[in-house]
C-alpha cells in the first residue's frame, strides 16, 4: 500500500510538472493533512499555517519538475517543503514563535505526520541505519529538527551548549547523513 502511494504521488509530481492541474489537485487531496501537520508543528496560528501551505502548494505547481524520486519520496520532499516555508515565514518576521508540543497536539491534523509515512516505505530503513551511524545525542537532534520542527536555537538550549555549537553539529551530522544516503537531499 505505501509503495503503491508513493508510485501515485511520483506520477502526480510528474504530471504537475508538465502542467496538469488535476495532478495538483490530487497531490493536495491526499497531502495537505499531513503537511499542515508539519507546518503547525512551527506555526501556532492556524490561519498563518494555512497561509504557508498554500504557497507549499503553488511551490509545488512551480516546481514540480524538481522532485527527483531517486533522492527522495514524495512525502518527505513535500513535507521538507512545508517545513521550510514555515521557518522561511518565521524568519521574514525577524523573530521566532513556536508553541509547546500540547497546544500543536491539539490543533494538528490526526492524520499520520510525514515523519511517519517515511518510516512506512522504503526510505524508513536507509535512513534509520544512517541515523545509526551518527552518535546518539546528534541523532536524536536531527530527529527533533526535522521530524519535530525544533529550531537549532532550541535544540541548543536543551542541550545546555552555544547556538554555533549546535548548528556545527548539525552541519556535519547531515553533512555526513547527505554521504550515506549517496547524496540524497537531507
Amino acid at each position: 500500500m505505501a509503495d503503491q502511494r508513493r508510485t501515485e504521488l511520483a506520477s502526480a509530481l510528474r504530471r504537475t510538472a508538465s502542467g496538469d492541474r488535476a495532478a495538483l489537485e490530487e497531490i493536495y487531496r491526499s497531502t495537505s493533512g499531513k503537511l499542515l501537520g508539519v507546518v503547525l508543528r512551527i506555526l501556532p496560528d492556524r490561519q498563518e499555517a494555512e497561509d504557508v501551505l498554500q504557497d507549499v502548494y503553488l511551490t509545488v505547481w512551480r516546481k514540480a519538475d524538481m522532485f527527483d524520486a531517486e533522492r527522495a519520496s514524495p512525502i518527505t520532499w513535500l513535507a521538507a517543503l512545508a517545513r521550510n516555508r514555515a521557518i522561511d515565514r518565521i524568519r521574514s518576521r525577524g523573530g521566532r514563535r513556536f508553541v509547546s508540543d500540547d497546544v500543536v497536539a491539539e490543533q494538528a491534523d490526526a492524520a499520520p505526520l510525514a515523519s511517519e509515512q517515511l518510516e512506512t516505505g522504503e526510505d524508513a530503513a536507509r535512513l534509520k541505519a544512517c541515523l545509526e551511524q551518527l552518535e546518539q545525542a546528534r541523532a536524536e537532534g536531527v530527529r527533533q529538527a526535522f521530524f519535530g520542527g525544533l529550531t537549532y536555537e532550541t535544540l541548543a538550549r536543551r542541550a545546555g551548549v552555544p547556538l554555533g555549537t549546535m548548528k556545527s553539529w548539525m552541519r556535519r551530522s547531515l553533512l555526513r547523513l547527505r554521504a550515506c544516503l549517496g547524496g540524497a537531499h537531507v
